[in-house]
């Protein structure tokens, strides 16, 4: 069935959308050739001008670029995944793409640090759940990342003190043995420079620019599920969509 355009986004929005997913999941992978606008205008029955607008938001967030002879080539390498992206795609069954893949470094119980401690709403020195992984793109890493859980979920989610990485991913994980999903998250982005930690787990000379990032995945009643701390290399975009209500 050929694809449509509905009316609630603006059609462009909408196309591009449905390119960024196909990016995102791997379906179109790094160096592939996307659609060409004409391609794009005839298949979702919109005009050229509309289409042109979809390749330009694409070149815009840095996930396609334009080659000579080629057309728009999809960057997927600049692309960096926020978490929001990886709830999202844990409880939708999709984890890495096939050039993508995580090592679980660190699975223990360890006393919460203050900063830990007020980021869950647990007091300071209560045993948490510290998960570190490290993420792979064409096997350079491309992030290194921490999960904080309460040590509660221990009993009910015990393979989150086991280094194996879960097939369907952490969040899916939680919620189908602890019942508690995910329904809002929070995300909170800074520029800042390697630490020698980061430097070390991404290969990268102390100091390099990187992109740091912290999240919250919350429950239907507003209760901390997972706290987030992670680090990404330099050079990727993140992309976040919004809605703006009056």
């Amino acid at each position: 069935m050929s694809p449509r355009v509905q009316r609630t986004d603006p059609p462009y929005l909408q196309v591009a959308k449905h390119i960024r997913a196909e990016i995102e999941s791997g379906a179109l992978p790094d160096g592939e050739k996307i659609d060409s606008v004409r391609t794009i205008s005839a298949k979702w029955k919109i005009s050229l001008a509309t289409a042109t607008k979809v390749v330009g938001v694409l070149k815009a967030e840095g996930l396609v670029r334009s080659e000579p002879g080629r057309g728009s080539i999809v960057t997927r390498d600049q692309a960096a995944a926020s978490a929001r992206d990886r709830v999202v795609h844990s409880l939708q069954g999709r984890i890495y793409a096939d050039h993508e893949r995580a090592e679980i470094r660190v699975a223990e119980l360890v006393p919460a640090p203050e900063a830990i401690a007020d980021a869950l709403g647990v007091p300071a020195g209560t045993d948490v759940i510290r998960r570190q992984r490290v993420a792979f793109r064409d096997d350079v890493p491309s992030s290194v990342s921490t999960s904080w859980f309460k040590g509660e979920l221990a009993a009910t989610s015990p393979l989150l003190l086991e280094t194996e990485r879960l097939p369907q991913g952490t969040p899916k994980y939680v919620a189908e043995t602890a019942g508690v999903a995910p329904a809002a998250g929070k995300d909170q982005l800074r520029a800042d420079i390697a630490s020698e930690e980061d430097s070390a787990a991404l290969n990268i000379p102390l100091g390099s620019p990187v992109l740091r990032k912290q999240n919250w995945v919350l429950d239907a009643e507003g209760d901390v599920i997972e706290f987030g701390r992670s680090v990404s290399v330099a050079r990727r975009w993140a992309t976040y969509d919004y809605e703006i209500s009056r």
